[in-house]
C-alpha cells in the first residue's frame, strides 16, 4: 500500500500525488514515511532521465502535517527513536531539493505544518488561486515548533526577523498574502492550469537549486552576529516572556532554534531543529495542548455532544430580544453568516442603536479590504431592527437576551413565542439563570434551550448550550446545529444554576477577591494570575463584569434557597462575597461601567488599581505568609475542582467540553489544556495531595472530589 502516486508523462516530469490511503487526508505517518523512502530511492535511480518533479495531492488539502496520534504517544524513553524518525523525513526533504532537477510544490488545498514544509523544499510553488486556502507553520499553537526543516528554511528564505511572526507566532497565511511575501511564486486558476505552470516553470527552469545551496549565500538580513539581527535577538526573549510568562516553552525553543540554526550549515541547523523538536514533543505542555486543542476539539466540532438519530437543520430567520451588547453581538454574529435576523428593543430607536453595533464592525472591515461596501450593505440589509415583536413571525429560531431578571425574561419570552409557530425554538442566553425554570414562560417546554454566549460576542468562538429537564434531544440538536451555522464552537451542559462557565467563572474572581480580604498585595494576585496563564487577573476581570453584576447572582440565589429551593451550586458564603459587599456598600466602587471599582480609570482609557485597596485590606504578615506558587495554585486548582464537581454531577456530559468550554469561554490557561486536563498535567495522585494541602490552609472550597480520590489512588489520568 502507497502513499504517494509515481507518474511519469512523454516530457519526462515525473508527478508525486500524495494520496493516504483511509484518510481524508495526507500526514506524516509511517505509511507516508515509507512510501517516500521509496520515491525518493527511484527519484535517484532515475534522475538522469526526468527532466523534474511536481509534487501534488489527491486529497482536497495539500498535506495535513505531523500524525499527530504518533506525536501525542512521544515519552522520554522514546526520545532517541523520535530524534532519528525525524532526522529520517528531513533527509527525505533533503534529497528531494538537492536532486539536481526543478522540484514544484503544486499545492492544491491548505499546507500546514509538515505539508508547508514539503512545499519548502520544493524550487518554486504554485498555489490554487483560493483564499478559503491556508499556508504556513502554526506547530507553536500545539505547543511545537515546525520539526521538518520549516524554521531552517524560513530563517534562510526571509531573514530571521521577516520569519518570526510565521514561526513564533505561527501566523497562517492566504495565498495573495504568501504570494506578496514572497512564499509562493505563482498562483493558478484551476487544478488543470495548477499542473500547466508547474510544468511549463519545470521546462523553463532545468536547471533549479535552493537559493541557500548556491555558493557564497547569506541569509537576508545576517545571522545571529550582524549588529542590527543581535540588536534584536538580545529583546525578543524578554518580549516573549512577556507574552508567555514562561507558561509554554515552544516560542523560546523556536526563537533558539532559529538564531543557533543561523550560525551553522544546513544540515547542522536541521540538527538543531530536531533536538528542540524532540524535547517539545516529549513534554508535557505538547501532550496538553495537543490532546485539547486537536483530538478534544475535533471530536466537539464533530457533534460528539450532539443527539444522534437527528437530521441537521439549517435556520434562515433568527429573532433576537434585546439589542444592547450581547443581542447585537448575536445579530451581527448570525447575520455574516447569510442568516435573516429581527432585532427588537422596547422602541425603534433602542433597535437601531443595536444595529448600528454591526455597521461599525463591517465599517472596520472595509477599511482594511476584508469586505466590499456591497458585501457590508447586503449584511446590514439582512438585519431588520424593529420595536414591534410581529416582526418576529417566520422566525426559525427565538434568542431572548435581556437582563438577568426572571420576570423580564419571562414577559418578552411569552410576548415572543405567541407571534411564531408552535415549532419554533425559544431560547435564553442567560448566565445563570436555571433554564429549567426559565421554560414555564413557553407552553411546549420541550422546545426552550439556553444558549450562552459570551462577550464580545463577535470576538468569543464559544456557545454554551444548556439542556433544561424538558428540552428535547430534537430541539438540543437543532441549537447545535445552529451554533455551527454561525461558526463558533458548541458545548452542551445539562441544566443547573451558573451551567458550567458561569459557575466556575466565579470561582476564578471569588477566589482573587477572597486572597485581596486576606491581606494579600492586590499587584501580586494579578500578576501571579497571568503567570499561571490567566489571560486577565480576577480583579480586573471583575471590574469589566461589574461587581454589582456578581453581588446580584449572590443575592438571587441566596434568595431561592431561602424560599425552598436546594438545587444550588453558587458558594453564596464563600470569603470573597465579604469583600465584593464592602467595595460596593462601603465605598461605592461597583466597577469599570460605574467609573470605578478596583482599578481606577482615566479618561484617556488607562487604568491603575485603586490605592485604597492596599489601604483598606492590605496585611504585610498575611501577604508574606502565601507563596506565588500559592497564589497561582489557587486560581488554577480552583477552577479545576469545580469543573471536576460539574463533571461529577453530569452538569458536564464530557471532559472534552470542559477543557474546550474552559479554555474558549473562561480563559483558563491554555498551555494547561484546559481545566480537566490540568489535573492529568500535574498527575492526580500529586494534584490530590496539592488540593489537600490548599484545603488544610485555605478552606473545604479546595477539597478533592470523589472522583479525584479514586483517580489518586493509582495515579490514572482523567478520560
Amino acid at each position: 500500500m502507497t502513499a504517494i502516486r509515481y507518474d511519469i508523462d512523454d516530457n519526462n516530469i515525473v508527478t508525486l500525488t500524495m494520496d493516504m490511503p483511509g484518510q481524508s487526508a495526507n500526514t506524516m505517518n509511517p505509511t507516508y514515511r515509507a512510501s517516500m523512502d521509496e520515491v525518493v530511492a527511484r527519484l535517484i535511480q532515475e534522475k538522469d532521465s526526468i527532466s523534474g518533479v511536481i509534487i501534488t495531492s489527491a486529497k482536497k488539502t495539500f498535506f495535513a502535517g505531523a500524525d499527530l496520534n504518533e506525536m501525542a504517544q512521544v515519552t522520554e524513553a522514546m526520545a532517541p527513536e523520535f530524534y532519528t524518525m525525524v532526522q529520517g523525513l528531513k533527509a527525505q526533504l533533503r534529497a528531494i531539493e538537492t536532486l539536481g532537477k526543478p522540484v514544484v510544490a503544486a499545492i492544491n488545498g491548505a499546507a500546514l505544518g509538515g505539508g508547508w514544509e514539503i512545499a519548502l523544499a520544493c524550487h518554486h510553488r504554485i498555489c490554487l488561486a483560493d483564499e478559503r486556502i491556508q499556508l504556513g507553520l502554526p506547530e507553536v499553537s500545539l505547543g511545537l515548533l515546525p520539526g521538518g526543516g520549516g524554521i531552517v528554511r524560513t530563517v534562510r528564505m526571509l531573514g530571521l526577523e521577516k520569519a518570526f511572526p510565521l514561526l513564533i507566532e505561527g501566523k497562517k497565511l492566504r495565498p495573495s498574502a504568501a504570494l506578496k511575501a514572497g512564499l509562493i511564486h505563482d498562483t493558478a486558476k484551476s487544478l488543470d492550469d495548477l499542473i500547466e505552470k508547474s510544468k511549463a516553470w519545470i521546462q523553463a527552469n532545468p536547471k533549479s537549486q535552493q537559493p541557500w545551496d548556491v555558493k557564497g549565500y547569506k541569509i537576508p538580513g545576517g545571522n545571529a552576529n550582524t549588529p542590527k539581527t543581535a540588536q534584536m535577538l538580545a529583546i525578543a526573549p524578554s518580549m516573549i516572556a512577556d507574552k508567555t510568562k514562561g507558561c509554554y516553552p515552544a516560542p523560546e525553543a523556536i526563537l533558539s532554534a532559529a538564531a543557533e540554526g543561523a550560525l551553522v550549515d544546513f544540515d547542522t541547523a536541521c540538527i538543531i531543529e530536531s533536538r528542540y523538536f524532540t524535547e517539545l514533543a516529549k513534554g508535557q505542555v505538547a501532550k496538553n495542548m495537543i490532546n485539547t486543542f486537536w483530538f478534544q476539539l475535533n471530536d466537539v466540532n464533530a457533534g460528539k455532544s450532539r443527539p444522534d438519530g437527528i437530521e441537521r437543520t439549517k435556520f434562515n430567520k433568527v429573532g433576537v430580544i434585546g439589542a444592547g451588547m450581547m443581542g447585537a453581538g448575536i445579530a451581527y454574529s448570525s447575520a455574516i453568516r447569510g442568516i435573516d435576523v429581527v432585532l427588537k428593543d422596547v422602541s425603534q430607536e433602542a433597535a437601531e442603536k443595536g444595529k448600528t453595533y454591526s455597521e461599525k464592525l463591517l465599517k472596520k472591515q472595509v477599511s482594511r479590504g476584508r469586505k466590499t461596501q456591497a458585501e457590508m450593505e447586503d449584511i446590514l440589509g439582512r438585519i431588520l431592527a424593529t420595536g414591534d415583536s410581529a416582526d418576529f413571525e417566520g422566525c426559525d429560531l427565538i434568542i431572548e437576551a435581556v437582563f438577568e431578571d426572571r420576570s423580564l425574561k419571562a414577559k418578552v419570552t411569552q410576548d415572543a413565542a405567541d407571534k411564531v409557530a408552535d415549532d419554533t425554538i425559544i431560547s435564553s442566553n442567560t448566565s445563570t439563570l436555571p433554564i429549567t425554570g426559565l421554560a414555564t414562560a413557553v407552553k411546549d417546554e420541550s422546545k426552550f434551550v439556553g444558549l450562552h454566549f459570551f462577550s464580545p460576542v463577535d470576538k468569543m468562538p464559544l456557545v454554551e448550550i444548556i439542556r433544561g429537564q424538558q428540552t428535547s434531544d430534537e430541539t438540543l440538536a437543532h441549537a447545535f446545529d445552529f451554533v455551527q451555522q454561525i461558526k463558533k464552537t458548541p458545548i452542551v451542559v445539562n441544566d443547573r444554576r451558573g451551567f458550567f462557565t458561569s459557575r466556575v467563572f466565579a470561582t476564578y474572581t471569588t477566589e482573587g477577591i477572597a486572597m485581596l480580604g486576606e491581606g494579600i498585595n492586590p499587584a501580586r494576585i494579578e500578576t501571579e494570575a497571568r503567570k499561571a496563564g490567566m489571560p486577565i487577573g480576577p480583579l480586573s476581570v471583575t471590574d469589566e463584569v461589574s461587581l454589582t453584576l456578581m453581588q446580584n447572582i449572590r443575592n438571587q440565589a441566596k434568595a431561592d434557597l431561602e424560599a425552598g429551593e436546594t438545587d444550588n451550586a453558587i458558594d453564596i458564603n464563600h470569603p470573597g462575597f465579604k469583600v465584593l459587599d464592602a467595595m460596593i456598600n462601603d465605598f461605592e466602587r461597583k466597577g469599570r461601567a460605574a467609573g470605578a471599582g478596583f482599578y481606577e480609570y482615566s479618561e484617556k482609557g488607562s487604568k491603575q488599581l485603586w490605592p485604597g485597596l492596599k489601604e483598606h485590606f492590605y496585611n504585610k504578615d498575611a501577604d508574606e505568609a502565601v507563596s506565588n506558587e500559592d497564589i497561582r495554585d489557587r486560581l488554577l486548582y480552583m477552577q479545576s475542582i469545580e469543573t471536576l464537581r460539574c463533571l461529577e454531577e453530569n452538569v458536564l456530559t464530557s471532559v472534552a467540553d470542559g477543557n474546550i468550554g474552559s479554555i474558549f469561554g473562561l480563559g483558563f490557561a491554555p498551555w494547561t489544556g484546559g481545566a480537566l486536563q490540568f489535573i492529568n498535567h500535574v498527575g492526580s495522585a500529586k494534584y490530590a495531595e496539592r488540593a489537600r494541602e490548599l484545603t488544610e490552609r485555605f478552606g473545604a472550597r479546595f477539597a478533592p472530589t470523589p472522583s479525584l480520590e479514586k483517580l489518586a489512588e493509582t495515579n490514572e489520568p482523567l478520560v
